[in-house]
């Protein structure tokens, strides 16, 4: 019997935030060119830690779509 792993919101958002902080930091050492990039991926950033603290479960899956949208 193959099982297959379901991942959580949970699990799933947390780990999709610790990868876009990763991008932030190149983003940051990009200098001046960067930094459009980078207010827009904080503001994500903050609006999936608010979503978590919060709960809301509509909100944090929004928050997943889009820190999912932000290429390495």
């Amino acid at each position: 019997m193959n099982m297959e792993t379901i991942e959580t919101l949970a699990d799933a958002l947390p780990k999709e935030m610790a990868r876009v902080r990763k991008i932030l930091v190149s983003y940051k050492e990009i200098g001046p060119a960067g930094m459009v990039g980078a207010v827009f991926i904080e503001q994500d950033l903050r609006n999936a830690d608010a979503a978590v603290m919060s709960g809301d479960v509509v909100a944090m899956l929004q928050a997943l779509h889009t820190l999912k949208q932000i290429d390495d």
